[in-house]
């Protein structure tokens, strides 16, 4: 099968040249062969091996393919697997699997070129957590049938509370008895036990059931009763528990700390209860949520793996209980000025639980001492309160004792500072009175002194206290015409009256335009202009004509206002409906109590959460409830127009903002449905943030193509949905992911499963037995019906054919041939006619178009009497 072609040179072959020879291999059989090619040159002899191989293909592949952890995120993980050829022809490979945990398989057939690696993707839905161990079979050609073993681990995403310094798992946090009005911190390590990052978000659970708010556990049934008939229900929660950070990324296996803050607050009451022994009892919960995973109506009913965990949280709420002997009001005796009354004052610590840091504040007239201490519980301490007033009277001083307690600062919770948080109010009396002095009158020796009587005999011997001012004119002079002159006792002019000691201050007049008198004859005093001070004619005028502008404006100012309330009052009382009476003139109102009316609460305004507020299942619920009841719409932009939507769409949303956003179920389960139908379910979208967000649905699998819209741009406090159609032809389970993007950043993912059952019709029965009706006449036709019926949702098509041979049917159906609606049945009738020597038995075939067949066989009951 080897063939040389050479021309052997007759002459030696010069240095340079060279002969070339053809060997040619033609093979007739499938085998290897070998032989060998002799080469003389001069004396040596070359042996030159041949070898004859027909073309193969030497295919392998991986036998094993790891998926490694994965979670229960309801998403198609892909991995490839690699098929490599190293021969030198195509290979043909193939594979098998019968399992349920592959759902898709591409290719699972194809041709391998040479030296060439083909790529086969397997994916896997992380639906269920589980241990994941499958083997396909992989046929190789040349090589036969390899096993190849698909493994992975689908795990539970586990969010833990664990112990900062035990590290063990945490289920209650007792913060223990507090003041209400301070503050107790714990530390707690937040565990993300899962492969993959986790963004959570903090919950109050404020309607929990077994939740207790401000109830004291520790009083009688009637009591918690009416207690609870006192309390208002509208209680901030996130004012009592404080939880920093509350939204976060936790990393693979990472922990994290969180600081949770319990601040009891005491109840306000509708009306005033004497209750200062009320101990307020808190149970709440708060959940650590997985940002998306909401347990609600858009969630999966079926699914049995939460993506939360629970932390209790329990404290008491205790009021300060400091009592005074003798009192709240301290009377102290009448003392005077330079003297102090001393009252001793008993504090006692009616608490069994707690003790009191208190502190006085400092008051005017009165000392005590100490200033400041502490009581433990259960205890009393000595205080003396004095009494040393500074100056003559009675006084009524308000005594503010401060009660010292930790408080948290929101901004900085890992800082407890020392504050006030309470006070108490004592009334303190007291009267200092003043010495009484004799004042004794000696004789004037004949100097008057500075102070003295209208003689200026009787000198008061005492040490008084001169008075800063001069003595002034008290005599009433304008009204007295004693000692006015002859000449001006007609005078009548607007003069002003002098004192006699005013030149001493100024030789000008207060105004250059009035005129001044003495006191006592009422002559025109002299006034003296200086020119150097005094203003100019003109000076004078500018300054009068500025004043009178101002004064103008004023009054048009005022003008105006009163033509405006001219008009209104003309409006009101020109009313054709209104004839001006008065509402209620003249008549008595009643005595009417405050417990007439019943209390009608406000509804409570729904603001949408900020990104600093707590969130809480209420505020969540009532939000949910607003989005939801304004009414379902089905379309909306598929992109931002407006300058705000465009602002809006385009923000990176917080783990809270994103909690607050439904969309859902996470799992859509079109169920059993029938290939070559179009079924619909709805996937809800529920906005409950005060700004525009933007879906984008991404969907790449032929089956959900006819998917629409898949844009939208959804409104703040709006509900909507958008149908999903599932559409298949092939027969089998079906199991598949969609994502979906919110702003163009945040993704998310939706499971869709579906059952793809064939076309198939069902009979009533499968024998038939005809028998005449009896008192009916002999020939009489016999007579049964069958029902068809489709358990499908797709109508299917049908006809019958009798299987009878060479041999007529003596049995006839009709309808032969029809259509039968989804979920619904239609009766054929089968009628047997007698005849002479006629075959008693029969069998019909119905032929389903694209489905099944079914046969239906039929028996004559002929009765001969």
């Amino acid at each position: 099968q080897f063939k040389l072609i050479v021309e052997n040179p007759e002459k030696p072959i010069a240095s340079g040249l060279q002969v070339k020879a053809v060997v040619e291999y033609t093979p007739k059989y499938a085998e290897d062969l070998q032989d060998k090619l002799t080469l003389l040159v001069d004396d040596d002899v070359v042996h030159i091996p041949l070898l004859g191989l027909i073309p193969y293909c030497d295919l392998e592949v991986e036998p094993e393919v790891n998926f490694g952890e994965m979670i229960a995120n309801n998403k198609l993980v892909t991995k490839e697997i690699s098929i490599s050829n190293s021969g030198t022809t195509s290979g043909l490979f193939r594979i098998s699997y019968g399992g349920v945990v592959l759902l898709n398989i591409k290719p699972a057939r194809g041709v391998v070129k040479p030296k060439s690696v083909r790529k086969i993707k397997v994916d896997i839905c992380t639906d269920v957590p589980g241990v994941i161990k499958e083997m396909m079979k992989v046929e190789l050609e040349s090589r036969g049938c390899t096993e190849v073993w698909i493994k992975g681990v689908v795990v539970e995403q586990v969010l833990k509370v664990l112990g900062v310094s035990c590290g063990k798992v945490l289920k209650c946090i007792n913060f223990g008895p507090l003041y209400f009005g301070t503050s107790k911190t714990e530390k707690v390590h937040l565990y993300n036990e899962s492969p993959e990052s986790l963004d959570w978000v903090a919950v109050l659970e404020d309607n929990a059931v077994g939740g207790e708010m401000g109830t004291d556990l520790q009083g009688s049934t009637d009591a918690v009763l009416h207690d609870l008939s006192l309390k208002n229900k509208d209680v901030d929660v996130s004012s009592l528990i404080l939880c920093v950070p509350n939204q976060g990324t936790l990393q693979p296996y990472e922990k994290s700390v969180v600081t949770l803050c319990f601040s009891p607050e005491k109840f306000e009451r509708d009306f005033e209860v004497n209750y200062t022994s009320l101990i307020q009892d808190y149970v709440l919960f708060l959940r650590f949520e997985t940002v998306g995973k909401r347990d609600g109506c858009l969630q999966n009913p079926s699914g049995s793996y939460s993506h939360h965990v629970d932390l209790a949280l329990m404290g008491s709420g205790f009021p300060v209980m400091l009592t005074f002997k003798p009192g709240t009001v301290i009377d102290f005796k009448d003392c005077y000025l330079g003297e102090q009354t001393q009252v001793v004052c008993t504090m006692k610590n009616e608490s069994e639980f707690l003790p009191v840091t208190f502190s006085f504040r400092k008051t005017a007239h009165f000392n005590i001492s100490p200033e400041r201490g502490k009581l433990k519980k259960k205890s009393e301490k000595e205080v003396m309160i004095s009494f040393s007033p500074h100056q003559i009277g009675s006084f009524e001083m308000k005594q503010i004792i401060d009660i010292i307690g930790t408080g948290v600062d929101k901004n900085n919770v890992d800082v407890l500072k020392t504050k006030s948080f309470h006070q108490i109010y004592l009334t303190l009396f007291g009267v200092c009175k003043s010495k009484q002095t004799s004042i004794e009158f000696t004789i004037n020796p004949g100097l008057t002194p500075l102070i003295s009587n209208e003689t200026g005999q009787l000198v008061v011997g005492g040490t008084g206290q001169l008075s800063d001012t001069a003595p002034m004119a008290i005599l009433k002079s304008t009204q007295t015409q004693i000692h006015t002159h002859r000449k001006n006792r007609n005078c009548k002019d607007d003069a002003l009256i002098a004192f006699p000691d005013d030149r001493a201050a100024s030789l000008r007049p207060s105004e250059w335009n009035k005129k001044y008198r003495t006191i006592f004859t009422k002559t025109e005093r002299y006034n003296y202009i200086d020119p150097e001070f005094a203003y100019t004619d003109s000076e004078r005028l500018l300054r009068e004509e500025n004043r009178k502008h101002y004064i103008d404006f004023i009054s048009s100012l005022r003008l105006r206002r009163l033509e405006k309330e001219a008009a209104r009052q003309f409006h009101i009382y020109k009313n054709p409906v209104s004839i001006g009476i008065k509402p209620a003139e003249g008549l008595k109102s009643p005595n009417i109590s405050i417990t007439d009316f019943p209390k009608e609460k406000p509804p409570p305004k729904i603001i949408p959460l900020d990104d600093n507020c707590m969130l809480t299942s209420r505020k969540l619920a009532a939000i949910v409830s607003k989005s939801t009841n304004k009414g379902v719409w089905s379309w909306f932009s598929p992109m931002p127009s407006s300058a705000q939507e465009k602002e809006d769409c385009s923000l990176t949303l917080t783990h809270k903002q994103l909690h607050q956003i439904f969309i859902g179920p996470s799992t859509i389960d079109f169920g059993d449905v029938c290939v070559y139908s179009t079924t619909t379910k709805e996937l809800h979208i529920i906005n409950n943030l005060s700004v525009h967000i933007w879906i984008k649905i991404e969907i790449e699998v032929a089956e959900l193509l006819q998917t629409s819209p898949l844009s939208q741009v959804v409104p703040p406090l709006t509900k909507t949905h958008i149908p999903v159609v599932f559409e298949t032809t092939t027969v089998g389970m079906f199991k598949t992911s969609f994502s979906y993007k919110i702003n163009s950043q945040h993704i998310g993912h939706v499971l869709v499963v579906a059952h793809a059952m064939p076309i198939e019709l069902e009979l009533s029965t499968r024998e038939l037995i005809l028998s005449p009706v009896p008192g009916c006449l002999a020939g009489t036709e016999f007579r049964r019906t069958v029902r068809v019926c489709n358990p499908r949702n797709h109508p299917a098509g049908f006809a019958w054919r009798p299987l009878t041979g060479d041999r007529k049917s003596a049995f006839t159906i009709k309808p032969t041939r029809g259509f039968v609606e989804p979920y619904s049945d239609v009766e054929c009738e089968v009628v047997w006619h007698p005849g002479f020597s006629t075959p008693e038995t029969g069998q019909f075939t119905l032929c389903v178009r694209n489905g099944n067949s079914i046969n239906l066989k039929c028996f004559a009951k002929v009765t001969i009497h």
